[in-house]
C-alpha cells in the first residue's frame, strides 16, 4: 500500500511522541513509589501502560502502510518535586498531544487516508480525556 510521505511523517512523530509519553509516566511511577505514594505510582503506571497501547495502534498502522516503526530520540522524562509538578509536565505532555493529533487528523483527512484519519482522531478524543482528567486532579478533584 502507498502511503503520503506527510501522513507517515505525523504517525512517526506521534509515535515518538507516545513513547515519550510512555518513558514519563513511567519514570513518574518510580518516582511516586520511592516517595511512599503508592495509589500515585499505581495511577502513573496505568497511564504508562495506556500510553504504550495507542504506541502499538500506531506501530500497527506504520506497519500496515509498510513502513518499519521508529521513534527517533526521545526527550528526558520531566520529573518534579511534588504530585503537583508532576501533573503539571504530564499537562503539558498531553496538550502537545492534542495538537499532534488534531493536525495529522487533519492531514489524514486532506489526502483522504480514511484508516489513518480514524486512528487518529480516536487518539486525539482519548489524549482530550486525559487532559480533563489531568486537570480535575490538579483542581483537586478526581478523574
Amino acid at each position: 500500500m502507498s502511503a503520503d510521505p506527510r501522513t507517515l511523517g505525523w504517525l512517526s512523530r506521534a509515535l515518538a511522541h507516545e513513547m515519550r509519553a510512555v518513558q514519563q509516566y513511567l519514570a513518574q511511577s518510580v518516582l511516586a513509589r520511592l516517595w511512599g505514594d503508592a495509589a500515585l505510582a499505581a495511577e502513573l503506571r496505568r497511564e504508562a501502560e495506556e500510553e504504550m497501547q495507542h504506541a502499538a495502534r500506531l506501530m500497527e498502522r506504520l506497519i500496515e502502510l509498510g513502513v518499519a516503526p521508529a521513534a527517533g530520540s526521545i526527550l528526558p522524562a520531566r520529573l518534579g518535586r511534588t504530585p503537583a509538578d508532576l501533573l503539571a509536565a504530564d499537562r503539558e505532555l498531553e496538550i502537545d498531544a492534542v495538537h499532534l493529533y488534531r493536525e495529522a487528523a487533519a492531514h489524514a483527512r486532506r489526502v483522504r487516508d480514511s484508516d489513518s484519519a480514524a486512528l487518529l482522531e480516536a487518539l486525539l478524543e482519548e489524549e482530550r480525556r486525559h487532559v480533563e482528567e489531568i486537570d480535575q486532579l490538579l483542581s483537586g478533584g478526581k478523574p
